[in-house]
């Protein structure tokens, strides 16, 4: 185990891939520029915390080069490891909606740039990650940057680019619509007669639980749906109701449209 790494930025989701990487033993040495603190890897014997880029070691070479930083302040972060770019280093983006040109323009047309699309549950190990890697990345810079990738959930990889748009509308975003989905869920049994602590127990429970299932099981989630839903009882009554022409699906749809047409408006 020789890999280098170079992380730039700790919140959420660069924190989750950390935690992820130092778990798996997934790197010899992780060098991380965050201004603030880092939560449960400060002071891993495997950990360089440095403050700022200004503060890197002047010998450093990383392997990887991650950016788990906000995209709004990528323009000011990216040019700092522009020393970087050279036939050792691949440059990993987490952040959304800045494309692969985007970076080669910032760095260099000769950089290796992996462009990623993490969700929030790589936070708990159980993420899933869509990949779309440029023309210079090597196929062992690929298998590199999908076995840390691979820390914190599963790994897709694409070719077009462009698809990277609904993925954020999809994976990206779904989190949120999940735990919308408890809301709702916990707010209607509220209306038919639960208390509230009891209705947000009873949602919270049932779309974890069914989460989970959908997890461990082989079966698609249409036949899982199948499996509990009785002819003419309960289920199939609400059912009629979430699978109308007016329901869930085209519901669905507007919303996951809305957020890639975002995506692509951000990426512009």
């Amino acid at each position: 185990m020789t890999l280098t790494l170079l992380l730039a930025g700790c919140g959420k989701m660069g924190g989750a891939l950390l935690e992820g990487w130092l778990a798996t033993n997934a790197a010899a040495r992780v060098v991380v520029v965050e201004p603030g603190t880092l939560g449960v890897a400060s002071g891993h014997e495997r950990v360089l915390h440095c403050a700022g880029a200004d503060a890197l070691p002047s010998r450093l070479l990383p392997n990887v080069v991650v950016f788990a930083v906000k995209p709004q302040v990528l323009g000011n972060v990216v040019p700092d490891y522009r020393r970087f770019v050279g036939p050792d280093t691949v440059f990993l983006s987490i952040a959304a909606g800045k494309p692969i040109a985007w970076f080669e323009a910032q760095l260099a047309s000769a950089a290796a740039v992996v462009r990623a699309m993490p969700n929030l549950p790589a936070a708990v190990g159980r993420g899933v990650t869509v990949a779309c890697a440029n023309q210079a990345v090597t196929e062992a810079q690929r298998n590199r940057c999908e076995m840390l990738l691979r820390g914190v959930g599963d790994v897709a990889w694409i070719d077009d680019e462009a698809l990277l748009d609904p993925v954020t509308a999809v994976s990206g975003s779904g989190p949120a619509y999940v735990f919308l989905l408890i809301e709702v869920l916990a707010r209607a049994g509220i209306a038919a007669g639960l208390p509230e602590d009891l209705a947000m127990r009873l949602a919270r429970a049932t779309i974890s639980g069914a989460g989970e299932l959908t997890y461990r099981s082989i079966e698609p989630a249409a036949q899982l749906r199948k499996n509990v839903t009785s002819p003419g009882g309960t289920t199939q009554a609400a059912l009629d109701v979430l699978m109308a022409d007016n329901g869930l699906q085209p519901l669905f749809d507007r919303a996951v449209a809305a957020a890639t047409v975002r995506a692509r408006e951000l990426a512009g």
